[in-house]
């Protein structure tokens, strides 16, 4: 060890909420790798050094840090004998933690018709307690109705099967599972009125759409405010984007930006506060959350 042991008490193990056990492996690789990230900091000890205690590389730990990798429970505990953590009940709560993390969240059942690249995101939306989101085009997925689903997934994958594109279909409502759950997901939704007007598997499907959203934005948890197009220029004429919250203060916020075969994730500090406040603008900008109802209703109407 490069460092001298610290105490056990310097850097504590904390176990997080039973809910993110439930929420899936992507979270949990997070908090694990943020734990081990503090206590390696806290025993002065570089990633270089860590590395090379277990016969890995720098950019192993790095990543192991990150939550973007599997765990080795050799790895874990040869690390946490490298930190100076010896309590055997300290010890097991984070190999537990970590053995959980390696465990298939439940949408890998849908693994033939989730991208690898979507795959850490479903996991950090089951996993989050806040996702704003700002969207140009459509509905945002988690206040979609499967009609709806269904005929977006049907335009953007032309050459996919029926029974796939109810897979797809099937995902999607599944996600949404996330506002029953005891402690439901807290929703801000920032819709262009673009994403409104534009009829999406015709008249009828977008009725029961925007009657859908209406009784969404009344849910205490579901925020949705309306950008309308006699806004102009705005915050974010970057396109949609998407920021998630976690409950355990030593996760950083996620943001999220969807492409057309991958997607980005921005991570230095200066990229999340721009995002932030971006989002923070768009709020100022859009319609007052108390308009939406209105607004929705006006739409409603206009659809023949």
């Amino acid at each position: 060890m490069s460092a001298g042991e610290p105490p056990d008490e310097a850097a504590p193990v904390a176990v997080p909420a039973q809910g993110y056990r439930a929420a899936g492996p992507t979270v949990l690789r997070m908090l694990v790798g943020a734990q081990l990230r503090r206590l390696r900091e806290t025993a002065a000890i570089s990633t270089e050094a860590a590395g090379y205690e277990i016969r890995a590389s720098h950019s192993k730990i790095s990543r192991m840090e990150l939550g973007r990798v599997g765990f080795k429970e050799r790895d874990v505990a040869d690390l946490l004998t490298v930190y100076g953590v010896t309590d055997p009940a300290r010890r097991e709560a984070l190999l537990e933690l970590a053995e959980d993390a390696n465990i298939p969240g439940w949408w890998q059942e849908y693994a033939d018709v989730v991208p690898g690249w979507f795959e850490p995101y479903l996991g950090l939306e089951q996993g989050a307690v806040l996702v704003r989101v700002y969207e140009v085009q459509d509905v945002p997925e988690l206040l979609q109705t499967a009609d709806y689903a269904r005929a977006l997934l049907g335009a953007r994958h032309p050459e996919a099967r029926a029974d796939e594109i109810e897979r797809r279909v099937e995902l999607r409502m599944r996600r949404q599972s996330v506002f029953d759950r005891p402690d439901p997901l807290k929703l801000w939704a920032v819709l262009d009125e673009a994403a409104l007007r534009r009829a999406v598997g015709g008249a009828a499907t977008m009725r029961a759409q925007i009657r859908h959203l209406t009784e969404m934005a009344r849910r205490p948890n579901i925020t949705v405010q309306v950008l309308p197009f006699d806004t102009g220029g705005h915050a974010a004429e970057g396109g949609p984007m998407t920021l998630l919250r976690f409950a355990e203060p030593d996760l950083a916020d996620v943001v999220y930006l969807e492409q057309l075969t991958g997607a980005l994730y921005p991570d230095r500090p200066s990229d999340l506060t721009r995002y932030r406040d971006v989002l923070n603008r768009l709020g100022v900008q859009a319609e007052a959350p108390t308009r939406t109802l209105a607004i929705l209703r006006s739409i409603l109407d206009q659809l023949v």
